[in-house]
């Protein structure tokens, strides 16, 4: 985990989160990761893993959900999740 994870949009990182298991068991096994929070995604979709460093820094944007055209910004705002945030929950 890199200097640059946002805590004070995300709040602290779970002590898991840092553990050289779980950042090695992500690159090895993405989707059953994904799984275990839930996130189920079909064979179509694409995983790639990639590690922010301190020349790169890369940004997960939730898909906006279906049927969420006429809420504005802030609504949008209010479905944002932290899982989200990371990679791990799917909007919908």
């Amino acid at each position: 985990m890199c200097s640059c994870y946002p805590w004070a949009l995300l709040g602290l990182p779970p002590p898991w989160y840092k553990t050289l298991e779980y950042r090695a068991r992500v690159v090895r096994e993405p989707r059953e990761v994904l799984a275990e929070f839930g996130v189920e995604l079909n064979d179509a979709t694409r995983v790639r893993v990639w590690d922010s460093t301190a020349e790169v820094r890369y940004l997960v944007i939730p898909r906006r959900p279906e049927g969420t055209d006429q809420l504005d910004e802030a609504a949008l705002a209010n479905l944002v999740t932290r899982d989200s945030m990371i990679g791990a929950e799917v909007l919908s």
